[in-house]
């Protein structure tokens, strides 16, 4: 076996050496091969080079799943850039914020996804982005062809030593995500140990070369860009991106496809399950996680769909996306009710307040060590020492147990974040846009159980005047993705709070 690649430069060159004239990608009717698409890539790193791309600068992606998403983003990457993915349901004001951080100084965007204009968007928060120096259209054909071209009038020779110069211990993401107190933190991590990362997770899963996987998984989020894109690379699966989760496109493009692989949150399964004419046949793993994963469904995706090879896994985006991995073959209780072992080479301590380790079978915060392990976050050293013990170990904010055999099961949350299908939200930012609203003096929102989603939120509300949950709706969706949107509002004489004046979610939740 080749020696592992130790940056993602060297994750493209073993691609194209080592699959080359199989089928890499399927987009809609174009279809190439790994040959094609990493010199696609590569193409894509000299126009970054072109466009004056430095090692270290940010490059911001604020798209649906496509093929041109991928060789932007990889491109960018493979020219030493920094890749700031945007999450495509973000308002204007989220994305302002990221890229007003992160000093961007090139977006990749598009127009026109789920009827929305995100340049026009981005310019109407009036926000002044001075490091921002250029946005290519991804589905502006003009656009994105000329961005190309800008690469060809640089000597391949210049690219290869520019990727010759990046290092595994260089960053190569900023993957922005939320803590209690409401701002997005962005999370730093390296070249070398997120291959390391997914070469482990690829082996735990079973994933090989010749899978043929639907990434439904938005690219944005850890799901889609490393346990998609970055694992395709390194184990020669073709990519069949899908922009939005449609059932119907769904079961269309497996049977079309051929499709072997396919991950998501549990909504993704259950909606399969419910629809008349479900897949059947070609299905050999099926991955599943980010919510409650009742032990029913893993029996009726391996009897009604058809598949064999069926894992759930918990990971968060300060671990590279995966903590531990529940093997493919174990019993549907031991899938639903835990999410497996350690990552191979690494640690999962279950620590009491001390940050002591407590024994089997006894709940505390789950602690993580070892090379899937973030470098930090973005700019914020005071938040990275909170997060990271002098030791090394991080602090999830999650609460488990581990059993005598090593498998964890997440028990609760020491975060308020819940999961809206797959998705993270946290409440302390929904909190903080309710209470701008005129008619709100204090907001409190909790996630709830969901049958389609998982979970929703709830909103608690304290007001000085009567407003309709409709207003409060078309507020948050002009501020906030629709996902972090609240399905529910009580309206309430006031929150419950303890001697301290915390707010008694766990009250909430049973009133909701």
């Amino acid at each position: 076996m080749s020696p592992l690649p130790g940056t993602i430069p060297e994750l493209v060159a073993h691609a194209a050496a080592a699959y080359g004239d199989r089928e890499a990608l399927v987009d809609h009717e174009v279809r190439w091969t790994f040959g094609r698409l990493c010199a696609e890539i590569e193409r894509a790193a000299r126009a970054a080079l072109a466009r004056g791309v430095r090692p270290g600068d940010r490059v911001a992606v604020w798209a649906p799943n496509s093929r041109e998403w991928i060789v932007a983003a990889v491109g960018a990457v493979c020219a030493g850039a920094v890749l700031v993915p945007l999450n495509s349901r973000y308002r204007g004001p989220e994305a302002a914020d990221i890229l007003l951080r992160t000093r961007a100084r090139l977006l990749f965007t598009v127009r026109g996804f789920l009827g929305n204009d995100y340049p026009e968007m981005l310019a109407a928060t009036g926000v002044e982005l001075p490091a921002l120096e250029g946005t290519v259209l991804l589905n502006d054909a003009p656009d994105w062809d000329a961005y190309l071209k800008g690469g060809d009038a640089v000597p391949e020779a210049a690219y290869r030593e520019r990727a010759a110069a990046v290092g595994p211990d260089d960053p190569c993401d900023v993957i922005f995500t939320s803590g209690t107190t409401g701002r997005p933190k962005g999370v730093v991590t390296a070249h070398g140990q997120n291959l390391r990362t997914f070469a482990a997770w690829s082996a735990a899963v079973t994933l090989r070369t010749g899978d043929r996987y639907l990434l439904i998984n938005p690219f944005f989020h850890t799901f889609g860009y490393k346990f998609g894109v970055l694992v395709c690379l390194l184990n020669g699966a073709t990519m069949v991106p899908e922009p939005v989760f449609d059932v119907a496109r769904t079961v269309e493009r497996i049977a079309a496809e051929r499709v072997t692989v396919l991950m998501g949150p549990p909504t993704i399964f259950t909606s399969l399950l419910e629809r008349p004419g479900r897949p059947a046949g070609t299905l050999r793993l099926a991955g599943t996680g980010a919510a409650t994963v009742p032990a029913e469904l893993v029996r009726r995706i391996r009897a009604d769909l058809g598949v064999p090879d069926v894992f759930t896994a918990y990971g968060l985006s300060e671990s590279c996306g995966v903590v531990s991995v529940c093997p493919v073959d174990a019993d549907p209780e031991t899938i639903a009710h835990t999410t497996g072992v350690a990552l191979p080479g690494t640690e999962i301590r279950i620590a009491g307040p001390d940050g002591a380790p407590l024994p089997t079978g006894e709940p505390g915060e789950i602690l993580v060590r070892g090379f899937n392990v973030m470098r930090g976050y973005l700019d914020d050293p005071d938040a990275t020492a909170r997060a990271i013990t002098p030791d090394g170990w991080l602090r999830t904010g999650d609460v488990g147990v581990l059993d005598e055999r090593g498998y964890l099961r997440i028990t609760d949350r020491i975060k308020d974040m819940f999961v809206v299908g797959g998705f993270n939200a946290y409440p302390a930012e929904i909190e903080g846009v309710l209470a701008a609203h005129p008619a709100v003096v204090e907001a409190a929102v909790v996630g709830v159980p969901d049958a389609r989603l998982g979970e929703t939120g709830a909103a608690f509300l304290v007001t000085r005047a009567p407003v309709e949950p409709a207003e409060l709706t078309a507020w948050l969706r002009e501020r906030l993705a629709n996902f972090k949107v609240p399905r529910h509002f009580h309206v309430v004489d006031a929150l419950p709070r303890n001697a301290g004046g915390k707010v008694l979610k766990q009250q909430l939740r049973r009133q909701a």
